[in-house]
């Protein structure tokens, strides 16, 4: 990713805040820019929106997992929140849920590696004003936060297909959020690889486990799901825009 002109907390030289914490103080904070929180779990993506959008935008913290996230976003109180939707300590829509809570008007941009219809509907569901990939290139994900800080509802054009389904009936989400809470998380993300044509090997380099494990999880999710071999799963997460 290219460095921004403008510093950024983290780069050599300039303070770095805490996990957790404010990045800087109200005093600090650059005039007219939208103030941003980046929620995600990998200190390294965190590192490259920060240099991405950096100059465009006040990072006025950050955070890896529910706790912090929810206490750094009512610190700041931000114009939007970037929040990935897998985290430790009870993922996205748990910070989403705590938050608006204490302050039903935070806007949040879900920005995640995900893509999954369960992923999408779920954090819209629960009150996110958007929801974007990370293969969204940086003036795009400037452009997106200035919109959601506006109000407007932002999604990459395949899931707000997704969320147009959920809205008419044509995916029976009562149905899948029933069905996916008997998998685990690691089952989930089988799954889906799976029903992409994966093949147990490839599953396996994918999430860093063994085959063995992998086939573990495959046996698992058939007998959870009541299915009988790879076919009908692919079939069924198919029929359920899973994949």
């Amino acid at each position: 990713m290219t460095q921004p002109s403008t510093p950024v907390p983290g780069q050599p030289g300039v303070p770095h805040a805490p996990m957790g914490a404010p990045a800087h103080s109200a005093t600090e904070q650059p005039v007219g820019l939208r103030r941003v929180v980046v929620v995600d779990d990998h200190a390294m993506f965190r590192s490259g929106v920060k240099a991405e959008i950096g100059g465009a935008v006040d990072l006025v913290g950050e955070a890896a997992d529910a706790d912090s996230a929810v206490k750094v976003v009512l610190a700041t109180q931000p114009d939007v929140v970037l929040l990935d939707v897998h985290l430790p300590g009870g993922g996205g829509i748990e910070v989403l849920r705590r938050v608006h809570e204490r302050s039903p008007e935070q806007k949040f941009l879900a920005l995640s590696v995900s893509d999954a219809a369960e992923d999408v509907i779920g954090v819209i569901r629960a009150g996110a004003r958007g929801y974007v990939t990370k293969s969204i290139s940086g003036p795009e994900l400037i452009d997106a936060i200035r919109r959601v800080a506006e109000g407007d509802a932002v999604f990459s054009p395949r899931l707000a297909g997704f969320v147009l389904d959920a809205f008419s009936g044509a995916i029976d989400i009562a149905s899948v959020d029933e069905d996916l809470d008997r998998l685990s998380q690691r089952e989930r993300e089988v799954l889906r690889l799976i029903a992409r044509g994966y093949a147990y090997k490839e599953v396996a380099k994918e999430l860093f486990i063994s085959i063995k494990t992998v086939e573990t999880h495959v046996s698992s999710v058939l007998r959870k799901l009541q299915l009988s071999n790879r076919h009908q799963l692919t079939r069924w997460a198919t029929d359920r825009r899973l994949v």
